[in-house]
């Protein structure tokens, strides 16, 4: 199978209403995307990605007013967060209708839906007789993808068309807040953080991790958004690289340069230390040193405020499988 990467929405359309995958640009990551009223399609998700049937779905709708096609008793701290976030990186775990088909939300009562923040793909969308169900367009565990050429070097030959949206302007996957007895709980952090959420609902709940092999919503599996180069975490650049000295090292810093170390391949995340720009730009960043044949990447944690800590997280769990430097 040949992929194409375009971006003619009449073909992307065609695609998907013949049962066929679709990655998808959003403000966040590109989605690999098919119809999510499907079980046919929503099996080719879970095939391409190699992606367990235990980790649930994000379902993507076009606009506030489709949340009741699919989900059911939905709280009114779900409208407010709706009405402040979307479209945008936010999305909501809800009582799903009998319509959603169970395999979407791996035999959960719940779905995960969103309204994501992209021209191309809301216009897709609304072209659309039903929603799309979309994770991440990469293989499962693996660095999640922000330019159609992420999406195009680990899916070729398997998925026929990426809509070329461009560079994802968020760069990490959208928060996921679902409700316990009315009261907003966090079940992963992303680009929208704790304190956002709580200036529109009061009082938020950050949920702890769950083993992996019971995930009750969408980006809770302990092993993600890994490199194939061992990942090592660090708040001491200059320490780590000392005792790394014999190995072929890529640095991905926030935003200095750390002239004083002697490595050959640096990527600074934000020189003008945004905590958004290196948000936008860490899986990008991953992506590039994971192609250089370094033995080690050595990443330096965000200041931990604001969306630092969704991205500190991501890095946490990108590094997990490292052991033995």
């Amino acid at each position: 199978m040949e992929t194409i990467i375009g971006k003619s929405l009449i073909q992307a359309a065609q695609f998907l209403n013949n049962n066929q995958l679709v990655a998808i640009p959003t403000e966040t990551v590109y989605g690999l995307a098919g119809n999510a009223f499907s079980s046919i399609a929503v099996q080719q998700i879970y095939a391409v990605k190699k992606r367990p049937l235990y980790n649930p779905l994000i379902v993507h709708i076009p606009n506030i007013q489709y949340l009741n096609t699919i989900a059911k008793n939905i709280p009114n701290n779900a409208y407010k967060l709706f009405e402040a976030f979307s479209p945008g990186p936010l999305t909501l775990l809800l009582s799903k209708k009998n319509i959603v088909p169970n395999i979407v939300t791996a035999n959960l009562p719940h779905v995960a839906v969103r309204i994501p923040n992209h021209k191309l793909t809301l216009q897709l969308l609304n072209n659309l007789s039903f929603p799309l169900a979309a994770p991440s367009a990469n293989l499962f565990g693996y660095i999640s993808p922000t330019k159609p050429e992420h999406v195009f070097k680990q899916l070729h030959n398997q998925i026929p068309y990426i809509l070329n949206g461009g560079a994802c302007k968020s760069g990490i996957e959208s928060t996921v807040v679902g409700f316990e007895k009315g009261i907003p709980v966090i079940y992963r952090l992303g680009a929208i953080s704790k304190t956002q959420i709580e200036t529109i609902t009061g009082k938020c709940l950050l949920k702890n991790e769950v083993n992996n092999n019971a995930p009750i919503s969408p980006g809770m599996i302990k092993y993600h958004y890994s490199p194939n180069t061992p990942l090592l975490l660090t708040n001491t650049v200059d320490a780590t690289i000392q005792q790394l000295k014999k190995k072929k090292i890529g640095l991905i810093s926030f935003n200095k340069s750390y002239e004083t170390v002697k490595v050959k391949h640096k990527i600074v995340l934000s020189k003008k230390s945004s905590l958004a720009e290196a948000a936008k730009n860490i899986y990008a960043a991953l992506h590039s040193m994971d192609e250089l044949n370094v033995d080690v990447i050595v990443a330096e944690l965000l200041p931990n405020k604001g969306i630092g800590i969704a991205v500190n997280e991501k890095l946490q769990k990108a590094g997990a499988k490292t052991t033995g430097l």
